[in-house]
This record gives C-alpha cells, sequence and structure tokens, in this order.
C-alpha cells in the first residue's frame, strides 16, 4: 500500500515510518519543509501527485501554551490544515487517518472516556484540535480519527524542547536532589512505538470513525514517575506535590483517561498496558 505520512519527522510520525516500512507498505514521508497543510493550494498539490491509497496526519500545534497565545495559527493548522486534507482525501480517494487528542474532554468525568461522550475542551488547543475532527467527521467520506493520550517516545518532542516526560524525569534526577510531581492528575501514558502499531494494524480499516488508541491502564504523573525511578533503580527524593504547586498557565483536564471501547468492539485493540510499553522504552523488556 502506498501510504503518506505527515508529520513523518516528529515523534510519532518517525515511528509510524518504520512501522509500515518493516511491513512493506510504500511510505512516502511529508513534513512542514514539504506540506504546509494550511495551504489548500498545496495539500491538493502534493497529494495529488504522490497518489496515495492512505494518508496519516500527525501535523499539529500541540504546544498547549503557544496554541492559547496564537489561537489563529492554532486553528489555521489544527483545524483548517485537517480541513484541507479532508477535502483532498474525497478528490483523489484516498483513506485518511486523522491524529487527534485526549485535551478534547474536560477532565470532569473522573472515568476513562468513551469515544461516544461528548467532548468539552479547556484550552484553544482542544478547542481546535477538535475543530479539525468536525471539519473531517463532516467532510471526508474515508476516514478515521485515532485519539492519543500521554505520548513519549524514543524520538524528539520538538514543541516540549525534545524532552517529553519520561526524558524530563531522568533529567531533573540527575540535576537534583528531590523532584515534586502532581498526584492528582491522571493518564495513561502511551509509548508512541505502540500507537504506531496499532495504527498499522487499523490500516485495512474501512469503517469511519473515532477510535482511541492509548495504553492500558491509568496513573497519576507522580505514581508514572515513581515507576520510572524504580524501573531505573534511580536513586532520588520524589514527593507529591501540593494541590495547586504547580499553577498552569492554560485549563488543562485534571483526568484524561481514554478507553478504547471502539477498537476493542471491533476486535482491533492490542495496546499494551502502560507499564509494559515503559519497560519496553527503557529496554527493559522485548
Amino acid at each position: 500500500m502506498k501510504v503518506a505520512i505527515i508529520g513523518a519527522n516528529g515523534q510519532l510520525g518517525i515511528d509510524l515510518c518504520h512501522a509500515f516500512r518493516q511491513s512493506g507498505h510504500e511510505v512516502q514521508e511529508l513534513n512542514h519543509s514539504t506540506l504546509d497543510i494550511t495551504d489548500g493550494r498545496a495539500v491538493m498539490d502534493v497529494l495529488g501527485a504522490l497518489k496515495p491509497e492512505l494518508v496519516i496526519n500527525t501535523a499539529a500545534m500541540h504546544n498547549v501554551d503557544a496554541c492559547e497565545a496564537d489561537p489563529a495559527r492554532s486553528f489555521a493548522v489544527n483545524g483548517i490544515g485537517a480541513r484541507n486534507l479532508a477535502l483532498a482525501s474525497n478528490a483523489y480517494a484516498f483513506r485518511l487517518c486523522h491524529v487527534s487528542t485526549d485535551y478534547v474532554f474536560d477532565g470532569a468525568k473522573g472515568a476513562p472516556y468513551l469515544e461516544s461522550d461528548a467532548p468539552r475542551p479547556l484550552n484553544v488547543y482542544g478547542n481546535t484540535k477538535l475543530s479539525g475532527e468536525f471539519f473531517i467527521r463532516s467532510i471526508a467520506q474515508r476516514y478515521w480519527i485515532v485519539r492519543i493520550s500521554g505520548l513519549y517516545g524514543k524520538n524528539l518532542c520538538r514543541a516540549k524542547g525534545g524532552l517529553h516526560f519520561v526524558a524530563l524525569m531522568l533529567k531533573l534526577a540527575r540535576e537534583r536532589d528531590e523532584i515534586r510531581v502532581v498526584n492528582d492528575e491522571f493518564v495513561s501514558p502511551t509509548f508512541t512505538e505502540d500507537v504506531a502499531k496499532q495504527i498499522l494494524h487499523m490500516a485495512s480499516l474501512q469503517q469511519n470513525g473515532i477510535y482511541h488508541a492509548t495504553s492500558q491502564g491509568s496513573c497519576s504523573w507522580y505514581e508514572f514517575a515513581e515507576a520510572i525511578f524504580s524501573l531505573t533503580n534511580t536513586r532520588i527524593k520524589l514527593t507529591p506535590a501540593a494541590p495547586g504547586e504547580f499553577p498552569a498557565k492554560v485549563p488543562r483536564p485534571k483526568y484524561s483517561v481514554l478507553e478504547n471501547a471502539a477498537l476493542q468492539s471491533a476486535g482491533l485493540d492490542q495496546m499494551p498496558h502502560w507499564q509494559d510499553g515503559l519497560r519496553r522504552y527503557l529496554g527493559l523488556a522485548s
């Protein structure tokens, strides 16, 4: 299958390229230097020339603070960019896989979110990603949307200065005697390689819809840090932060755990437990 991956040089995009190539697919890598998804004409021209059968879009403006500071740019990338891809999908008859986020929810449910739960974003990032979902659902004839959460991987996360949570914790442990981490925010930490393999497993999916694809189980950020230090035998004083100790500039959901209900219903869910993903990221399991 001919697959075009947008955001191919990103944290998830690199793993997607590897997973699809390893399975014998022809992969066409696209990044911002070769395709700006906010430019509708360029989207039509580039994808029209490549003629892919499947397009996977990982491109997004996902620095939450930057989105809040520049909502117009955030909407252009996360909303209009998705619209442009949906229009091209119809024009050239390719299937579109669009990567979205747990931040479409407000966290008030306090239980794992299903694909059928009503979204209620708390910030510009979540709202613009949700707008992208709606553009795709209302325009594209052949699509699936994959929501992910708590992502980390072996490749650089450029929007976060190259550091995801695992890398940041290990860096701080080398620099400090004590680390304080919030214990009242919950997530399903998810290894990028697992998401890439899950999307590959869905490659022939013909059913339109939204699919959650996160690791099984959940933990607080404090519990995640505790597991990181335990598995790496890192000696550090780790303590829970007091509520409100690290006030965020932008509101974020306190509980953003997703349940892979649609994948399970389709018999396609192969996401492992988050602890298993962490062990493999750290090179402690095959």
